[in-house]
């Protein structure tokens, strides 16, 4: 018989406080009728002797201590999954909001997940294209990492994702499925109708499932987004046997609603208010991205979070920065040159791209033209510097022209329109394009062999 609790401690934000609970466990899901007769849902996030701690997943308003009654369900927050949420649009919680209906299985899946056994781990290789140059030829993407794309306010990362959801693939040569997991927290009503409008349009509906929580929507439910999503991408990838792209945004909003919490269970902060937890929480999951010896699919995780300040050392990028593989890290100055995606790529990198690229996966070339335009772009930020002291006209003929690459770089390779989808040859062939700007002795990094096959000299210096 299910035991219920007619009386309350304390209620304080989307928080309640019960006392003398029995054979209550962490993370269980609590049920709680309000005298009106209306059902919240919530979830015990703190054990203290014979107290509990309860989020709300909705509003407290109408919960008083005397009109309420709570009884535990005696399990974790699950959803159930199958084939068919493919297409489907779901809020925080795994809910279904496209008008479609509930989601009907025979299994249900617990949302916070399993840690993957290292030991079961499997090297990420292959790279998913993306259709972005500076991603896909500097920092690429490998089937399996965690990348995540360092934004701040004002910058368009909000299209870059969408561009990213209707562009990725795996290879026009693979025959295998691949799907896209999208979560967004705490956006506004308009981000959302421009993201499912884009993705319509593009057509990519039927190979997207979307979580949607908004700025609106109560904050516990911004803690359960990403893990509905990264449980769903985990049903297809290892069950259903799918390459699955996680798409996070933003995981500011979720850090701040965890601040905001633990505010509300006055515990006590750690770096600008941040819980100390938070490197745990974050851990928990980007370390749901990987792929297993035993099973066909694979998640990789493209998280987007916008920095404070565009401070890369905010706590949020910070910590991100240790648990995952690399970044794409966008800039503002660069945005305000009029440049889409404004990918600043010196600051960029993907830690696993060296084991997914070249022949075999991308072609033989990919790392040494990626080493050479990180190498020249940098002398050209050196270029910029030395003319703003003695002038453009004081500069020497190869500075000139490293000038003129670095204005090439930006305005053709970096640059592209929001609707243009470069799949690698395409992307690798324009690198070499703008690199045959360069006199053949300053490509230091590219071998006799590649620079004899690939080198253009003097058809655009």
């Amino acid at each position: 018989m299910k035991k219920e609790y007619l009386v309350l401690d304390r209620v304080q934000g989307p928080l309640i406080v019960l006392s003398e609970v029995e054979g209550v466990s962490y993370d269980e899901i609590v049920e709680i009728k309000v005298k009106d007769g209306g059902v919240k849902k919530g979830k015990v996030v703190q054990l203290y002797e014979d107290k509990a701690i309860i989020q709300v997943f909705e509003s407290t308003s109408g919960i008083s201590l005397h009109n309420t009654s709570v009884s535990f369900s005696g399990k974790p927050l699950e959803i159930s999954l199958s084939r068919g949420v493919l297409g489907r649009e779901f809020n925080g919680v795994g809910k279904p909001i496209d008008g479609r209906g509930e989601v009907f299985s025979c299994k249900k899946y617990n949302v916070n997940g399993r840690p993957i056994n290292p030991v079961a781990r499997k090297y990420p290789r292959n790279f998913i294209q993306t259709g972005i140059s500076s991603i896909d030829c500097l920092s690429t993407l490998i089937r399996g990492q965690k990348l995540p794309i360092f934004s701040g306010n004002g910058i368009p990362h909000n299209e870059l994702a969408a561009q990213i959801v209707r562009q990725a693939r795996i290879g026009s040569d693979s025959d295998e499925k691949f799907a896209v997991v999208f979560a967004a927290m705490g956006i506004k009503h308009d981000d959302k109708e421009f993201f499912r409008k884009s993705f319509e349009e593009a057509g990519v509906m039927d190979r997207l499932v979307m979580f949607t929580n908004l700025a609106d929507d109560p904050i516990v439910e911004r803690l359960i987004t990403p893990r509905a999503a990264l449980t769903t991408a985990e049903y297809l990838a290892f069950e259903e046997g799918m390459h699955i792209l996680v798409i996070m945004t933003d995981i500011t909003n979720y850090c701040e609603a965890l601040r905001e919490l633990s505010s509300s269970r006055e515990e006590v902060p750690s770096r600008k208010g941040y819980p100390g937890y938070l490197y745990s929480d974050l851990a928990s999951l980007y370390e749901r991205a990987g792929m297993m010896k035993d099973k066909k699919g694979s998640i990789t995780q493209l998280p987007i979070l916008t920095m404070p300040n565009e401070d890369i050392t905010h706590p949020i990028p910070d910590l991100t920065g240790y648990i995952t593989e690399g970044q794409v890290v966008l800039s503002k100055d660069i945005s305000g040159k009029g440049i889409y995606p404004p990918v600043n790529i010196l600051p960029s990198l993907s830690r696993l791209m060296k084991d997914g690229i070249g022949e075999g996966y991308t072609r033989e070339d990919h790392a040494e033209v990626s080493n050479q335009l990180f190498a020249s772009y940098s002398y050209v930020q050196d270029v910029i510097a030395l003319s703003q002291v003695i002038g453009e006209d004081e500069l020497s003929d190869v500075d000139k022209i490293y000038m003129n690459f670095g204005k090439e770089f930006e305005g053709r390779f970096l640059n592209q329109g929001f609707e243009e989808n470069r799949d690698i040859f395409k992307t690798l062939d324009l690198a070499w394009e703008i690199l045959s700007i360069l006199p053949e002795g300053e490509l230091d990094r590219i071998s006799p062999e590649i620079l004899k096959k690939y080198y253009r000299g003097g058809t655009n210096a």
